[in-house]
C-alpha cells in the first residue's frame, strides 16, 4: 500500500449486531492487520430516537469478545455536530450548496406521486435557483441544505466489483443538513471519513447506491475519496435476505447458543471470502496472513448455521477440557444455579469443577455448541426423567430385558475397581451367561442410564457416573419400564 491503511467500522447503536455487521467488522479488521494499518471505530448515533447508550456497550463488548481490537478511542457522531454544520455552511458560502425551504410533507407527496407513476423520485429543484431576494424574503423559515448535483458521470473502482459508472442525471441534490440542523448519513460519513484519514471503506453491497452521492460530496469539498469495496450480502439457505426465520442471526444470539468467538470469526471470515484453497479451519493469525480484497467474491454468501456449528464443534474437539470449562462457566451458572442439585435422588450440590472436566472429556468430540454439554449431556449430572420412546420400542422388551438388567445390577455390585475394563468384563460375562449378544444388554443399559440411545462409550460413561448412580438408575428403569 502506498500509504498507511486506515479503515473503520461504523455501527449504529440501535440493537445487537447482525451477522452481516459482524462480518463487515471482521473484514475491516483483517484488512487493517494484514496491511499493518489501523482499525478505527465510529459510533453513528445521530438518530436520538433509535440510538441507545446501552447498545454501545453491547457492541464494544461483542467486538472484544471476538478479539477485534481497535487502535484509537471510538468517536461518536453525536459529538461532532458543530463540525458537520461548519462544512455545510462552507459549501453554502461557496455556492456549491443551497437552502431548501420545501416542507417535508410536500416532498413526501411528490415522492408518493412518483411512486404511483412507477418512476424514480428526484428533487425537482424548486429551491435550487432562488434569488438572494427570494431567500431573504424567507428569513426565519426552517430550511435544509442541499448540494447542487451538476456533475457528469461518477466513476470509481470498486475493490470487489470493479469499475462502476453512474450518470449524474441519476443523482439527486443530496441533503447535507436537515431542517433541524442534524446531518444526513451521506454527509456525516464523508466528513468523518475525511477527518479520520480513512483510506479504504469496506461495507455491504446495500451501500453501493450511496457511494456516488458521497463521491459527489468529496468532489464538492475538494477532498480525495477513499477506495470503496462493497461486500456481498449474506443470504439464508433459501437465497432470501437473512432474517430470523433462518435461525440465530445476531451476535448476541450466537453467543447465547454457545458458539466460540474463534469459531465465529473463522466462519464469518470465510463467508464471501476465500484464502485461495480449500481450508475451512483457519486461526486468527492464519486469516491475517492470507486476507486480501482479491479473495472476496462479488456473489452473495449463504449463511449456514449447521456449517457454523460444525466448525464450532471442530474448535471444541481441539480445545483442552480446562479451556472449554472456562468458556462454559456462564452456561453452568444458568443450568445449575447456586443451590441446585445434580442428581434427582441423594445427589450433591451442582457439579464440581472436577466433575465438569470429566464430563467435558467424555463429550467434547460429540458436541457442536457449548450449550450441548448441558442439553445433550444432561444425564451426566441428573437422573433421566424420561426415556426415548423409540429406544424403548427397540431395546426394552419388558420382563425379558428387566431380568437381564437385574442380573447386571447384581454383577456390578461387586465389580472392583469400578473402571471401564472391569465394567465391560462384567457386562459381557452376564450376556454370556444369559446366552444373548452383549449388544442386547448394552443398548437397554444405555437407555436406562441416559434416557437416550446415543451417548459416549457406555463403559467409560458408567465409570464416570460411578457405581451408586449406575445401580440407582438401573433399578429406576426397571420400576418405570417394567
Amino acid at each position: 500500500m502506498s500509504s498507511k491503511v486506515r479503515v473503520r467500522f461504523a455501527p449504529s447503536p440501535t440493537g445487537s449486531m447482525h451477522v452481516g455487521n459482524v462480518r463487515t467488522a471482521i473484514f475491516n479488521w483483517l484488512f487493517a492487520r494484514a496491511n499493518h494499518g489501523e482499525f478505527l471505530l465510529r459510533i453513528e448515533d445521530t438518530d436520538p430516537e433509535r440510538s441507545r447508550l446501552q447498545w454501545v456497550d453491547v457492541i464494544l463488548d461483542g467486538l472484544r469478545w471476538l478479539g477485534l481490537d481497535w487502535d484509537k478511542e471510538p468517536i461518536f457522531q453525536s459529538q461532532r455536530l458543530p463540525r458537520y454544520r461548519e462544512m455545510a455552511e462552507h459549501l453554502l458560502n461557496q455556492g456549491i450548496a443551497y437552502r431548501c425551504f420545501c416542507h417535508p410533507e410536500v416532498l413526501e407527496t411528490k415522492r408518493t406521486d412518483a411512486r404511483k407513476q412507477g418512476s424514480a423520485y428526484r428533487y425537482d429543484g424548486t429551491c435550487c435557483s432562488l434569488s438572494v431576494e427570494e431567500v431573504t424574503a424567507k428569513d426565519g423559515q426552517p430550511y435544509a441544505i442541499r448540494l447542487h448535483s451538476d456533475c457528469g458521470i461518477i466513476t470509481y473502482q470498486d475493490g470487489v466489483h470493479g469499475r462502476i459508472d453512474v450518470s449524474g442525471e441519476e443523482l439527486d441534490d443530496v441533503v447535507l443538513l436537515r431542517r433541524d440542523g442534524t446531518p444526513t448519513y451521506q454527509f456525516a460519513v464523508v466528513v468523518d471519513d475525511h477527518d479520520l484519514g480513512i483510506t479504504h471503506v469496506l461495507r455491504g453491497d446495500d451501500h453501493i447506491s450511496n457511494t456516488p452521492k458521497q463521491i459527489q460530496i468529496y468532489l464538492a469539498l475538494q477532498w480525495e475519496p477513499p477506495q470503496f469495496s462493497h461486500l456481498p450480502l449474506i443470504l439464508g439457505p433459501d437465497k432470501r435476505p437473512l432474517a430470523k426465520r433462518h435461525g440465530s442471526v445476531s451476535l448476541g444470539e450466537l453467543r447465547t447458543l454457545g458458539i466460540l468467538p474463534e469459531a465465529l470469526l473463522n466462519y464469518l471470515a470465510l463467508l464471501g471470502w476465500s484464502p485461495g484453497d480449500d481450508r475451512e479451519i483457519l486461526s486468527k493469525n492464519e486469516l491475517v496472513k492470507t486476507f486480501s480484497l482479491k479473495g472476496i467474491s462479488p456473489k452473495s454468501a449463504i449463511f449456514d448455521q449447521t456449517k457454523l456449528e460444525w466448525i464450532n464443534g471442530q474448535y471444541l474437539s481441539n480445545l483442552s477440557p480446562e479451556a472449554i470449562y472456562q468458556h462454559l462457566l456462564p452456561f453452568i451458572s444458568q443450568s445449575f444455579p447456586p443451590g441446585s442439585r445434580g442428581e434427582s435422588e441423594g445427589g450433591s450440590e451442582s457439579p464440581s469443577r472436577e466433575q465438569w472436566l470429566q464430563a467435558i472429556t467424555l463429550l467434547k468430540s460429540r458436541v457442536h455448541r457449548l450449550t450441548d454439554f448441558s442439553t445433550k449431556g444432561h444425564y451426566l449430572f441428573r437422573d433421566p426423567d424420561t426415556f426415548d420412546p423409540a429406544g424403548i420400542s427397540k431395546y426394552w422388551k419388558a420382563q425379558e430385558t428387566a431380568a437381564g438388567i437385574k442380573e447386571l445390577i447384581e454383577a456390578l455390585t461387586f465389580v472392583e475397581p469400578f473402571e471401564p475394563v472391569t465394567i465391560e468384563d462384567a457386562v459381557r460375562s452376564v450376556a454370556s451367561r444369559l446366552g444373548i449378544s452383549a449388544s442386547k444388554l448394552i443398548h437397554p443399559t444405555r437407555l436406562a442410564l441416559t434416557g437416550t440411545t446415543v451417548s459416549p462409550g457406555l463403559f467409560e460413561l458408567m465409570a464416570h457416573l460411578g457405581r451408586d448412580t449406575v445401580l440407582r438408575r438401573l433399578n429406576t428403569a426397571i420400576q418405570i419400564l417394567g
